[in-house]
């Protein structure tokens, strides 16, 4: 779960080192389009069924459509605002996932604890919020895609765990959503006006490996992997790690700044997650 949380911290810092190179939605379309094209070998080797009719489609396109708009946030995001302010923001998803669950979801209901770091978690998004509406109208910008990339990741996860999603299986699930956000992603870059590709040479190569490989295929089926033998509660209680080495990624490999204000925006939003998944 560490090195997971790693690796999902790092993400964002990779997407921003190589957006001279491939413009930043460009990248989030390739990256799900390698992911797709793995599950799809994966599933195959493993003798699953992704394209078998089982009443799942029209859920699945739902997931799908979700999944491709929080990334669409996120990349698009990443333009206006730094790597480690958006993981942050992005990372305000569990609280939101858990009050969906509170909302929607017999049994799920939030206990005092929990309510306590959602509280937190929102304080620290405020601070943070408002920390970068004092600096600028772009961080600004960046900074609302990402609390709207969580709104859509939360949203995403209540409705694979309310709808027939949730009894079919974990690659299935994660094919819905790459194949979808591929699609959506490749076709909004242009409409956007991004430059695409500009030059692929070994940085970007390396990078789209990374996201494609390491992060969209490896890191999500090793997640799926991890829920079938431990506890979701206790693995939920590693979220607060992602932000927290998004920051230290941001800071230390791109030179990102580090306010006190900022940081602790950051360990409130880090509580506030812990708090949210303890049981």
């Amino acid at each position: 779960m560490v090195l997971l949380c790693s690796v999902w911290g790092l993400t964002h810092v990779v997407a921003r080192l190589t957006s001279e190179n491939v413009s930043l939605v460009m990248q989030g379309g390739l990256r799900s389009l390698i992911a797709s094209a793995l599950v799809i070998a994966w599933a195959r080797y493993r003798n699953i069924n992704l394209f078998g009719a089982d009443g799942t489609l029209g859920p699945g396109l739902l997931a799908g459509i979700l999944f491709a708009g929080e990334f669409l946030f996120i990349f698009a995001g990443l333009a206006h605002t730094t790597a480690s302010r958006m993981v942050v923001f992005v990372y305000l998803s569990p609280v939101l996932t858990a009050l969906g669950l509170h909302a929607f979801v017999p049994g799920e209901q939030l206990h005092r604890t929990q309510w306590v770091g959602v509280v937190l978690a929102f304080l620290g998004i405020v601070a943070a919020f408002g920390e970068g509406f004092a600096k600028s109208q772009t961080s600004l910008q960046g900074d609302t895609f990402g609390i709207a990339a969580a709104i859509l990741w939360a949203a995403t996860t209540v409705w694979i765990r309310a709808s027939r999603l949730s009894r079919v299986s974990p690659e299935k699930v994660l094919f819905y959503q790459l194949a979808v956000c591929s699609a959506a992603m490749l076709i909004a870059s242009p409409l956007l006006g991004e430059s695409g590709i500009v030059h692929f040479g070994v940085r970007a190569t390396a990078s789209l490996l990374f996201q494609g490989v390491v992060v969209a295929f490896a890191s999500y089926l090793a997640w799926f992997w991890l829920l079938t033998r431990y506890r979701a509660a206790n693995l939920s209680t590693f979220g607060f790690l992602t932000p927290m080495f998004g920051v230290v990624f941001g800071v230390g490999i791109l030179g990102e700044p580090l306010s006190t204000a900022f940081l602790i925006s950051v360990i409130l939003v880090g509580v506030g997650i812990t708090l949210v998944n303890r049981r």
